[in-house]
């Protein structure tokens, strides 16, 4: 089988597409970051040197330093497909990412988002 086209993908150049997409909604750039190191545990700086080093998205979720364990209480669907159905680790990561990026575009609190 195959991998999908987006694991090999730099993160980095999908990362600004989700800065987009919140920032169209009115959402800050610092928001986006702040739920991507809450989903994978990178600190900024981490975040930074990875965006720089041009880091695969496998790679990416795959070296992540501590996926946030409440990350299995976001539900809903992406792209047509239940991200808690979503049986393959990696793909359901970047659902997940996904996921949490629509909600902060559509508004909601980030203490909502962040399952706090």
């Amino acid at each position: 089988m195959t991998k999908h086209r987006i694991y090999t993908m730099s993160f980095a150049s999908v990362y600004p597409h989700y800065v987009t997409k919140a920032e169209k909604k009115g959402r800050k750039k610092s928001e986006v970051d702040e739920i991507i190191c809450w989903l994978t545990g990178y600190n900024q700086k981490q975040l930074d040197t990875q965006l720089k080093k041009q880091t695969d998205v496998e790679t990416f979720f795959a070296e992540a330093p501590s996926l946030n364990p409440s990350r299995a209480l976001i539900k809903g669907v992406v792209c047509g497909v239940r991200v808690e159905d979503i049986e393959e680790p990696t793909m359901r990561e970047i659902r997940y990412l996904d996921k949490l990026i629509d909600e902060l575009a559509k508004g909601k609190v980030m203490e909502k988002i962040l399952r706090k």
